[in-house]
């Protein structure tokens, strides 16, 4: 049996692609920002792409346009549940989107839910409400905390995932078990972005202090990463040979290395961000911003991790 799925919350389509790679169909995806929908029709042509309020969208509507769907996949906006807000006001309506997840569930009733978001969602005083209603339409519910580097990816992103399932669900779900993939596979090494001297008058001392930080641990002769923009309790640097930090919204790391005119840095590039997330090289990432590309990645979904966990619930 093929897979058919509905991504709702669809973004860059992350959750799209590691379903699809595990032999699902994509027959829907819904999504309010008109750059993601740019890039998940670009990708998914075959789908139907709907770029709308998902709260004015109406489920009994759509299921009588695309039919049956096994899987609803899901990954409700998290800014106003993560800690990267800081100690920003939280957005109840934006965090309340989750729930919209319900209206679909019960029009459709896949066999398959599969929710993700920051782990700080299970903090939110509507999270067990959401849980109950689950519930209340028969699933069976698997929370768990999974960590893209598990899946074969070159970044270490922790996530929530909420499984739910029309039949019990037995154990964790598997990992892939693969060795931590390292940063330095994501560098473009080929000439083709420009770099600039790191030691300039202009540079902001905090960015020298933590290039210094690194070159004092590994040398001059070493590359590495600087957390640009943004904090970091990790010292500011990391080295190349083990998983990025997080991705976020922000153009946030730079690559430095040695040159014959001393050290020069570049920011990381979109492109390099996408294999970051464990993207297909293949992934077309275009017609938007650069700022745009950045944002998309940042909010997406790793598309092995939502792989992994097909190919448990299915096998």
């Amino acid at each position: 049996m093929t897979l058919k799925v509905l991504d709702l919350f669809h973004g860059a389509g992350g959750c799209s692609i590691g379903a699809q790679t595990a032999g699902a169909e994509i027959i829907a995806g819904i999504d309010y920002w008109y750059m993601a929908h740019i890039i998940y029709k670009n990708n998914f042509p075959h789908a139907l792409s709907i770029n709308r309020d998902i709260r004015k969208v109406k489920p009994k509507n759509l299921h009588n346009k695309i039919g049956e769907i096994n899987l609803i996949l899901a990954s409700p906006e998290c800014t106003n549940h993560s800690c990267a807000k800081g100690n920003g006001i939280r957005d109840e309506e934006s965090r309340k989107t989750a729930l919209q997840v319900i209206r679909f569930a019960s029009e459709f009733r896949p066999k398959w839910i599969i929710i993700e978001n920051v782990m700080q969602m299970k903090f939110w005083p509507g999270y067990e409400k959401l849980l109950k209603d689950l519930q209340n339409l028969d699933y069976f519910i698997l929370e768990q905390t999974l960590n893209a580097k598990d899946f074969g990816v070159p970044q270490s992103r922790k996530r929530l995932f909420i499984i739910c399932s029309k039949t019990e669900i037995t154990g964790n779900i598997i990992r892939n078990g693969k060795t931590p993939e390292p940063a330095w596979k994501i560098i473009n090494r080929n000439g083709v972005y420009p770099y600039s001297p790191l030691y300039t008058e202009k540079r902001a001392q905090g960015t020298l202090e933590r290039a210094e930080r690194a070159m004092s641990v590994l040398g001059k002769n070493e590359e590495f990463l600087i957390v640009y923009y943004g904090t970091d309790g990790g010292g500011g640097w990391q080295s190349l040979d083990r998983p990025l930090r997080t991705v976020t919204t922000l153009d946030r790391f730079a690559y430095v290395k040695p040159s014959k005119n001393g050290h020069v840095m570049r920011m990381l590039q979109p492109e390099e961000l996408k294999l970051a997330m464990g993207f297909p090289q293949g992934f077309i990432l275009s017609n938007v911003t650069r700022r745009d590309k950045i944002k998309l990645m940042g909010n997406a979904v790793c598309p092995p991790v939502i792989q992994g966990i097909l190919r448990s619930l299915v096998i």
